[in-house]
């Protein structure tokens, strides 16, 4: 499906190299705010206090985050759970006993709506060992999905194109992760799902535009490999705007209408569509050109007569 239609190719790669340089400069200054600010990262890697408190009628969730925050728990974390009538509550360790955090903030929060009860359904308490098992979970699947990613664009299109897609899905991965360690915005579970959704997003793009350079060298056979790609690309637009547009405005409304508990998973696939999007066209397909590749490397050349008659 088409909006609209480009007349004229677009020449992307006549700027490759100045954007190139800017992905570049981006990429190293997210590494060195990794490096140097580190991640602020959630309870759920650094262990804390998790509470459920169940409310008759509906919770007042606003009320009791403003309530958690005033006792000096300002990364608590505050969402429904099940229900509109339950919460729960994640604080950070503070040097006390789990309980007795627990029971203080309940404290706090009985007396929030006088007609509307508060039950303390349960305590728990998570540890930073299992803090730490969720970290490295978290990066092996990171690890197993790049493997799976570059295995299955290998064998799809060629190497060339597997290095160059995995090379820009990276770049989107270090930046939203440099993003947040330079903005100190709290780093869950919830953001590290988003990567890897990006990550899969990510490299659907990059699958779309390497089919139809592909395609475009099969087609084009007197165009040159820039030639061929800056059409592929220009080919593509509209149905990268028709597809990025849609999912980033259902994003953006997470974004602004989500609330605090879906607030950094909503900026963390914001992040990563934009990104996606200019290195699919920037970085990935530069860095194919770059590696020498060829109308050979994706399109088998046809035998003639005589050579299928000699073939074994």
């Amino acid at each position: 499906m088409e909006f609209f239609k480009i007349k004229n190719d677009i020449p992307f790669m006549r700027h490759a190299k100045l954007l190139n340089v800017i992905s570049l400069v981006t990429f190293v200054a997210a590494i060195v705010f990794i490096g140097w600010r580190g991640l602020a990262l959630s309870i759920e890697f650094t262990g804390g206090t998790v509470m459920e408190v169940n409310y008759a009628q509906a919770a007042p969730v606003e009320k009791v985050r403003a309530a958690v925050v005033g006792m000096g728990y300002a990364d608590a974390q505050v969402q429904n759970f099940g229900s509109s009538r339950d919460i729960l509550i994640r604080l950070p360790l503070k040097g006390e006993d789990s309980n007795a955090q627990a029971q203080k903030v309940f404290a706090g929060l009985a007396g929030l709506e006088p007609g509307n009860q508060a039950d303390l359904r349960r305590v728990e308490f998570v540890g930073p060992q299992v803090g730490a098992e969720l970290a490295t979970d978290g990066v092996i699947a990171l690890v197993f999905v790049i493997v799976g990613i570059m295995i299955y664009l290998a064998l799809r299109f060629e190497w060339k194109v597997a290095v160059a897609a995995i090379v820009a899905n990276l770049h989107d991965v270090v930046i939203i992760v440099g993003f947040f360690a330079a903005f100190q915005w709290e780093f869950s579970l919830s953001v590290l799902a988003a990567i890897l959704a990006v990550l899969g997003y990510s490299v659907n793009e990059s699958v779309v535009v390497a089919d139809r350079i592909r395609e475009n060298f099969r087609r084009m056979r007197k165009a040159s490999v820039t030639e061929v790609i800056d059409n592929a690309i220009t080919r593509t637009t509209s149905r990268t705007i028709i597809t990025h547009g849609t999912t980033e405005t259902m994003v953006l409304a997470m974004l602004i209408f989500g609330g605090p508990v879906l607030f950094h998973f909503a900026l963390a696939l914001t992040i990563g569509i934009v990104f996606g999007i200019y290195s699919s066209i920037f970085v990935m397909a530069p860095i194919t050109v770059w590696l020498g590749i060829k109308r050979e490397d994706l399109v088998k050349p046809i035998k003639s007569k005589d050579e299928e008659a000699l073939a074994p």
